[in-house]
């Protein structure tokens, strides 16, 4: 059997979707159909729940991700020491971690600028993709650790059996527009003229659920990045909801205005995830850094 099945099977009960979970495996929808049936051949019983939403896994499927994540939990550390032999310079140590493009812009980068001290004297590697992918790169063994988003409309469902966590920091999206000369918004919370998230970034997610309820348009701009649509709106394109980490300068200097009361922003949190089972020495002194 193909471990890249079970790997697939793994991305479907995160992602609750075959879309999103093709998506984050970098394969078609009826590809990853295909592989999830060839799974189901293999084993011999349904493995997923079908004709449902979110998509659930049978009582079949959850025994056999019990079983084969201790086995892939072992084959991750075995690759990490092995790679780690590989390394010209034993001394030097090497921290994988995988993120999304806009946390690594702004608290990511805060994160491991206050680490610095740690990791100084090893070597970081900051792997960027939508946060979907970044997941599922983390799950198989291909980072170290992984710095995501937390909040029920868009919950990462990492297994606790092989992973941990903790709060790295609390986050809110916030509407916001540009403020013209005379210190008025250019757009008002509700505008027609509005930019927002293409639907493969997490965010855009978030917002989607906020916004499920309201009549509120279509926006007039998508973007696929946050910093595009930050500076969309620092010309006056439109409003958008964005990260408060993000544009905290931009609402110091006056540039931008937040839109509406204090109810408007969501509010969700940064959380860093590390595989359970022991890690590298610089794993663990970052981890224990970082948990304190």
């Amino acid at each position: 059997m193909d471990i890249k099945l079970i790997e697939d099977l793994l991305a479907l009960r995160r992602d609750g979707s075959f879309v999103r979970a093709a998506e984050a495996r970098h394969v078609t929808h009826p590809a990853f159909g295909r592989r999830i049936r060839a799974l189901e051949a293999w084993a011999g019983v349904p493995l997923v729940a079908r004709g449902r939403a979110p998509v659930r896994l049978t009582p079949a499927g959850e025994a056999l991700l019990a079983e084969a994540e201790p086995l892939l939990g072992a084959l991750v550390r075995a690759r990490a020491q092995w790679q780690q032999q590989r390394s010209p310079d034993p001394a030097t140590l090497t921290v994988r971690v995988g993120t999304g493009r806009t946390l690594a812009h702004s608290l990511v980068a805060d994160w491991l600028a206050r680490l610095r001290p740690v990791w100084r004297a090893h070597r970081v590697e900051l792997r960027t993709a939508a946060m979907a992918e970044a997941a599922a790169s983390f799950e198989r063994g291909d980072t170290d650790l992984l710095v995501c988003y937390e909040h029920p409309a868009l919950s990462s469902g990492l297994s606790g059996q092989r992973f941990r966590h903790a709060t790295l920091a609390s986050d809110r999206l916030l509407p916001v527009s540009r403020v013209d000369a005379s210190g008025r918004v250019r757009h008002e919370l509700g505008s027609p003229h509005w930019i927002g998230y293409a639907q493969s970034l997490s965010l855009g997610r978030l917002l989607g659920d906020r916004l499920a309820a309201r009549q509120q348009p279509p926006p007039q701009v998508v973007c696929d990045s946050a910093d595009a649509m930050l500076e969309l709106t620092l010309k006056g394109v439109g409003m958008a909801w964005l990260p408060h980490s993000l544009v905290v300068q931009p609402l110091r200097q006056g540039l931008l205005k937040a839109l509406g009361g204090k109810a408007e922003p969501i509010h969700f949190e940064v959380r860093i995830y590390r595989h359970q089972a022991p890690q590298s020495s610089l794993v663990e002194a970052i981890w224990s850094a970082t948990d304190r």
